[in-house]
Protein backbone atom coordinates (compact mmCIF):
# COMPACT_ATOMS: atom_id res chain seq x y z
CA UNK A 1 0.00 0.00 0.00
CA UNK A 2 1.28 3.48 -0.92
CA UNK A 3 0.32 6.92 0.35
CA UNK A 4 -2.19 7.53 -2.44
CA UNK A 5 -4.08 4.26 -1.86
CA UNK A 6 -3.94 4.89 1.90
CA UNK A 7 -5.55 8.31 1.44
CA UNK A 8 -8.25 6.78 -0.77
CA UNK A 9 -8.96 4.08 1.82
CA UNK A 10 -9.19 6.61 4.63
CA UNK A 11 -11.44 8.79 2.49
CA UNK A 12 -13.74 5.78 2.04
CA UNK A 13 -13.81 5.22 5.82
CA UNK A 14 -14.58 8.90 6.37
CA UNK A 15 -17.41 8.81 3.82
CA UNK A 16 -18.78 5.65 5.42
CA UNK A 17 -18.87 7.30 8.85
CA UNK A 18 -20.50 10.31 7.17
CA UNK A 19 -23.47 8.12 6.28
CA UNK A 20 -24.33 8.13 9.99
CA UNK A 21 -22.68 11.23 11.46
CA UNK A 22 -23.94 14.54 10.08
CA UNK A 23 -21.19 17.12 9.73
CA UNK A 24 -18.22 16.94 12.14
CA UNK A 25 -15.80 16.24 9.26
CA UNK A 26 -12.91 17.77 11.20
CA UNK A 27 -13.50 15.52 14.20
CA UNK A 28 -13.80 12.45 11.97
CA UNK A 29 -10.48 13.30 10.30
CA UNK A 30 -8.79 13.75 13.68
CA UNK A 31 -10.24 10.46 14.88
CA UNK A 32 -8.92 8.70 11.77
CA UNK A 33 -5.50 10.26 12.34
CA UNK A 34 -5.54 8.87 15.88
CA UNK A 35 -6.58 5.48 14.53
CA UNK A 36 -3.68 5.44 12.06
CA UNK A 37 -1.08 6.05 14.75
CA UNK A 38 -2.72 3.86 17.39
CA UNK A 39 -3.66 6.69 19.75
CA UNK A 40 -6.59 6.80 22.15
CA UNK A 41 -9.19 9.60 22.06
CA UNK A 42 -11.14 11.36 24.80
CA UNK A 43 -14.45 12.91 23.67
CA UNK A 44 -15.63 15.61 26.07
CA UNK A 45 -19.11 16.98 25.49
CA UNK A 46 -22.65 17.09 26.80
CA UNK A 47 -24.87 13.99 26.34
CA UNK A 48 -26.61 13.40 23.03
CA UNK A 49 -24.01 14.91 20.69
CA UNK A 50 -23.16 11.64 18.92
CA UNK A 51 -20.07 10.45 20.81
CA UNK A 52 -21.23 6.84 21.07
CA UNK A 53 -22.56 6.89 17.51
CA UNK A 54 -19.16 8.06 16.24
CA UNK A 55 -17.34 5.24 18.05
CA UNK A 56 -19.78 2.60 16.77
CA UNK A 57 -19.57 3.96 13.22
CA UNK A 58 -15.78 3.78 13.28
CA UNK A 59 -15.79 0.20 14.60
CA UNK A 60 -18.25 -0.93 11.93
CA UNK A 61 -16.30 0.81 9.18
CA UNK A 62 -13.07 -1.06 9.97
CA UNK A 63 -14.77 -4.42 10.71
CA UNK A 64 -13.44 -4.25 14.26
CA UNK A 65 -15.00 -5.81 17.34
CA UNK A 66 -16.75 -3.11 19.35
CA UNK A 67 -17.30 -3.26 23.11
CA UNK A 68 -18.91 -0.69 25.37
CA UNK A 69 -18.40 -0.30 29.12
CA UNK A 70 -20.68 2.03 31.05
CA UNK A 71 -18.45 3.43 33.79
CA UNK A 72 -20.26 3.80 37.13
CA UNK A 73 -19.05 4.21 40.75
CA UNK A 74 -19.65 0.51 41.49
CA UNK A 75 -17.75 -0.76 38.43
CA UNK A 76 -14.79 -2.98 39.42
CA UNK A 77 -11.43 -3.27 37.61
CA UNK A 78 -12.21 -6.93 36.87
CA UNK A 79 -15.38 -5.81 35.08
CA UNK A 80 -13.10 -4.08 32.58
CA UNK A 81 -10.04 -6.32 32.26
CA UNK A 82 -11.44 -9.75 33.17
CA UNK A 83 -10.75 -12.16 36.04
CA UNK A 84 -9.85 -15.70 37.02
CA UNK A 85 -12.73 -17.68 38.47
CA UNK A 86 -12.91 -21.22 39.83
CA UNK A 87 -14.72 -23.58 37.48
CA UNK A 88 -16.17 -26.31 39.69
CA UNK A 89 -16.89 -28.57 36.74
CA UNK A 90 -13.28 -28.55 35.55
CA UNK A 91 -11.82 -28.19 39.04
CA UNK A 92 -9.46 -25.36 38.14
CA UNK A 93 -9.26 -21.60 37.72
CA UNK A 94 -10.34 -20.29 34.32
CA UNK A 95 -9.74 -16.84 32.85
CA UNK A 96 -12.76 -14.90 31.65
CA UNK A 97 -11.71 -12.09 29.34
CA UNK A 98 -13.07 -8.61 29.98
CA UNK A 99 -14.39 -6.17 27.37
CA UNK A 100 -10.90 -4.71 26.80
CA UNK A 101 -10.12 -7.66 24.56
CA UNK A 102 -11.52 -5.99 21.45
CA UNK A 103 -10.58 -3.56 18.66
CA UNK A 104 -12.59 -0.50 19.73
CA UNK A 105 -13.49 0.00 23.39
CA UNK A 106 -15.95 2.73 24.29
CA UNK A 107 -15.36 3.81 27.89
CA UNK A 108 -18.60 5.72 28.36
CA UNK A 109 -18.58 8.43 31.05
CA UNK A 110 -15.16 7.29 32.19
CA UNK A 111 -14.97 9.92 34.96
CA UNK A 112 -17.91 8.32 36.80
CA UNK A 113 -15.81 5.32 37.85
CA UNK A 114 -13.59 5.36 40.92
CA UNK A 115 -9.86 6.02 40.50
CA UNK A 116 -9.16 2.33 41.17
CA UNK A 117 -11.29 1.29 38.20
CA UNK A 118 -9.98 4.11 36.00
CA UNK A 119 -6.44 2.91 36.65
CA UNK A 120 -7.30 -0.53 35.27
CA UNK A 121 -7.02 1.04 31.80
CA UNK A 122 -3.52 2.49 32.30
CA UNK A 123 -1.62 -0.65 31.33
CA UNK A 124 -4.12 -1.43 28.57
CA UNK A 125 -3.73 1.99 26.96
CA UNK A 126 0.05 2.21 27.12
CA UNK A 127 1.37 -1.33 26.77
CA UNK A 128 -1.69 -2.88 25.12
CA UNK A 129 -1.66 -5.73 27.56
CA UNK A 130 -3.42 -6.85 30.75
CA UNK A 131 -1.75 -8.37 33.80
CA UNK A 132 -4.04 -10.38 36.08
CA UNK A 133 -2.78 -12.54 38.95
CA UNK A 134 0.76 -12.26 37.61
CA UNK A 135 -0.13 -13.42 34.09
CA UNK A 136 0.22 -10.93 31.23
CA UNK A 137 -2.08 -11.24 28.23
CA UNK A 138 -1.68 -9.22 25.04
CA UNK A 139 -4.53 -7.14 23.65
CA UNK A 140 -5.25 -6.95 19.89
CA UNK A 141 -2.77 -4.82 17.94
CA UNK A 142 -5.66 -2.64 16.79
CA UNK A 143 -6.88 -1.96 20.36
CA UNK A 144 -8.18 1.61 20.69
CA UNK A 145 -9.95 3.36 23.56
CA UNK A 146 -12.54 6.03 22.84
CA UNK A 147 -13.61 7.50 26.18
CA UNK A 148 -16.36 10.03 26.85
CA UNK A 149 -17.08 12.43 29.66
CA UNK A 150 -19.55 15.22 30.39
CA UNK A 151 -17.73 18.51 31.17
CA UNK A 152 -20.79 20.12 32.80
CA UNK A 153 -22.15 17.55 35.24
CA UNK A 154 -19.56 17.01 37.99
CA UNK A 155 -21.68 15.49 40.78
CA UNK A 156 -20.58 11.93 41.49
CA UNK A 157 -17.59 12.09 39.17
CA UNK A 158 -13.86 11.45 39.69
CA UNK A 159 -11.63 13.66 37.49
CA UNK A 160 -9.11 11.71 35.46
CA UNK A 161 -5.56 11.97 36.88
CA UNK A 162 -2.77 13.50 34.82
CA UNK A 163 -1.21 10.08 34.16
CA UNK A 164 -4.38 8.89 32.47
CA UNK A 165 -5.03 12.11 30.58
CA UNK A 166 -1.52 11.90 29.18
CA UNK A 167 -2.30 8.50 27.69
CA UNK A 168 -4.95 9.98 25.42
CA UNK A 169 -3.48 11.05 22.11
CA UNK A 170 -6.21 13.64 21.58
CA UNK A 171 -9.04 15.32 23.40
CA UNK A 172 -11.93 16.32 21.13
CA UNK A 173 -15.30 17.99 21.49
CA UNK A 174 -18.20 17.08 19.20
CA UNK A 175 -20.03 20.38 19.56
CA UNK A 176 -23.70 21.05 18.84
CA UNK A 177 -25.05 21.08 15.25
CA UNK A 178 -26.21 24.21 13.50
CA UNK A 179 -29.74 24.52 12.07
CA UNK A 180 -28.88 22.98 8.70
CA UNK A 181 -27.20 20.01 10.38
CA UNK A 182 -30.14 19.66 12.76
CA UNK A 183 -32.50 19.36 9.78
CA UNK A 184 -30.18 16.87 8.08
CA UNK A 185 -30.13 14.72 11.23
CA UNK A 186 -33.93 14.58 11.35
CA UNK A 187 -34.19 13.71 7.67
CA UNK A 188 -31.53 11.01 7.91
CA UNK A 189 -33.06 9.26 10.93
CA UNK A 190 -36.72 9.86 10.06
CA UNK A 191 -37.42 6.41 8.57
CA UNK A 192 -34.43 4.16 9.16
CA UNK A 193 -31.36 3.91 11.36
CA UNK A 194 -28.37 4.28 9.00
CA UNK A 195 -26.21 2.45 11.54
CA UNK A 196 -28.08 -0.78 10.79
CA UNK A 197 -27.11 -0.58 7.12
CA UNK A 198 -23.47 0.41 7.68
CA UNK A 199 -20.94 -2.03 6.20
CA UNK A 200 -17.15 -2.31 6.64
CA UNK A 201 -14.93 -0.59 4.06
CA UNK A 202 -11.59 -1.39 5.69
CA UNK A 203 -10.19 -4.58 7.21
CA UNK A 204 -8.05 -4.88 10.33
CA UNK A 205 -5.19 -6.10 8.12
CA UNK A 206 -5.42 -2.91 6.08
CA UNK A 207 -5.46 -0.90 9.29
CA UNK A 208 -2.19 -2.53 10.31
CA UNK A 209 -0.75 -1.55 6.92
CA UNK A 210 -1.91 2.04 7.44
CA UNK A 211 -0.16 2.19 10.80
CA UNK A 212 3.07 0.86 9.31
CA UNK A 213 2.84 3.30 6.40
CA UNK A 214 2.29 6.22 8.77
CA UNK A 215 5.78 5.67 10.17
CA UNK A 216 7.31 6.26 6.74
CA UNK A 217 5.91 9.81 6.36
CA UNK A 218 8.80 12.29 6.21
CA UNK A 219 9.22 15.02 8.81
CA UNK A 220 11.66 17.82 7.89
CA UNK A 221 14.29 18.67 10.54
CA UNK A 222 12.92 22.22 10.67
CA UNK A 223 9.51 20.83 11.61
CA UNK A 224 11.04 18.58 14.26
CA UNK A 225 12.61 21.71 15.72
CA UNK A 226 9.23 23.50 15.49
CA UNK A 227 7.50 20.70 17.39
CA UNK A 228 10.22 20.81 20.04
CA UNK A 229 9.75 24.58 20.40
CA UNK A 230 6.01 24.11 20.91
CA UNK A 231 6.58 21.45 23.56
CA UNK A 232 9.20 23.52 25.35
CA UNK A 233 6.86 26.50 25.17
CA UNK A 234 4.12 24.63 27.06
CA UNK A 235 6.61 24.08 29.88
CA UNK A 236 7.64 27.73 30.07
CA UNK A 237 4.15 29.19 30.45
CA UNK A 238 3.89 31.35 33.57
CA UNK A 239 0.28 30.42 34.34
CA UNK A 240 0.81 26.66 33.96
CA UNK A 241 2.23 24.31 36.58
CA UNK A 242 3.52 21.84 34.00
CA UNK A 243 3.47 21.46 30.25
CA UNK A 244 3.46 18.55 27.86
CA UNK A 245 5.39 15.38 28.60
CA UNK A 246 7.74 13.62 26.15
CA UNK A 247 4.80 11.31 25.43
CA UNK A 248 3.01 14.40 24.14
CA UNK A 249 6.00 15.20 21.92
CA UNK A 250 5.78 11.82 20.20
CA UNK A 251 1.99 12.10 20.07
CA UNK A 252 2.18 15.38 18.14
CA UNK A 253 4.84 13.97 15.80
CA UNK A 254 2.93 10.78 14.99
CA UNK A 255 -0.47 12.47 14.76
CA UNK A 256 0.95 15.01 12.29
CA UNK A 257 2.34 12.21 10.12
CA UNK A 258 -0.98 10.36 10.17
CA UNK A 259 -2.84 13.57 9.30
CA UNK A 260 -0.49 14.19 6.36
CA UNK A 261 -1.07 10.63 5.10
CA UNK A 262 -4.82 11.16 5.45
CA UNK A 263 -4.50 14.04 2.97
CA UNK A 264 -2.38 12.06 0.52
CA UNK A 265 1.04 13.51 1.36
CA UNK A 266 4.23 11.61 2.16
CA UNK A 267 5.57 14.56 4.15
CA UNK A 268 4.37 16.75 7.02
CA UNK A 269 3.72 20.48 6.62
CA UNK A 270 3.52 23.21 9.31
CA UNK A 271 -0.26 23.30 8.78
CA UNK A 272 -0.47 19.66 9.86
CA UNK A 273 1.39 20.39 13.10
CA UNK A 274 -0.69 23.50 13.81
CA UNK A 275 -3.95 21.63 13.17
CA UNK A 276 -2.98 18.86 15.59
CA UNK A 277 -1.30 20.98 18.28
CA UNK A 278 -4.47 21.98 20.17
CA UNK A 279 -6.22 18.57 20.33
CA UNK A 280 -2.95 16.79 21.15
CA UNK A 281 -1.41 19.20 23.68
CA UNK A 282 -4.17 21.19 25.40
CA UNK A 283 -5.29 18.42 27.78
CA UNK A 284 -1.70 17.76 28.87
CA UNK A 285 -1.21 21.21 30.39
CA UNK A 286 -1.82 21.61 34.13
CA UNK A 287 -3.05 25.08 35.02
CA UNK A 288 -2.10 27.13 38.06
CA UNK A 289 -5.03 26.02 40.16
CA UNK A 290 -3.83 22.40 39.91
CA UNK A 291 -6.35 20.86 37.56
CA UNK A 292 -6.49 19.95 33.90
CA UNK A 293 -8.68 22.35 31.94
CA UNK A 294 -9.10 21.89 28.21
CA UNK A 295 -10.18 25.46 27.45
CA UNK A 296 -7.31 27.04 29.36
CA UNK A 297 -4.92 24.62 27.68
CA UNK A 298 -6.33 25.48 24.26
CA UNK A 299 -5.72 29.18 24.82
CA UNK A 300 -2.14 28.52 25.91
CA UNK A 301 -1.36 26.40 22.86
CA UNK A 302 -3.02 28.86 20.48
CA UNK A 303 -1.03 31.70 22.03
CA UNK A 304 2.18 29.71 21.61
CA UNK A 305 1.52 29.18 17.92
CA UNK A 306 1.19 32.94 17.39
CA UNK A 307 4.56 33.59 19.06
CA UNK A 308 6.74 30.77 17.72
CA UNK A 309 7.98 31.37 14.14
CA UNK A 310 6.70 28.84 11.61
CA UNK A 311 9.40 27.27 9.39
CA UNK A 312 9.11 27.98 5.66
CA UNK A 313 11.32 25.32 4.03
CA UNK A 314 10.27 23.12 1.11
CA UNK A 315 9.04 20.22 3.18
CA UNK A 316 8.38 17.83 0.32
CA UNK A 317 12.01 17.77 -0.82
Amino acid sequence: MDIRSAAELLSAVKANIGRVIVGKEDNVELLLAALCCGGHVLLEDVPGTGKTLLARSLAKSISGEFRRVQFTPDLLPSDVTGLNYFNQKEGEFVFRAGPVFCSILLADEINRATPRTQSSLLECMQERQVTIDGVTRALPDTFLVIATQNPIETAGTFPLPEAQMDRFLMMLSMGLPDKAEEIAIMERFMRDDPMEELRPVCTLEQLSELRALQRTVTVHPALIDYIAELIQGTRRQENAVSGSSPRGTLALLNASRAYAMLHGRSYVTPEDVKRLAVPVLSHRIVCEYGSLDRRSGEKLVEELMTRIPVPTERFGE
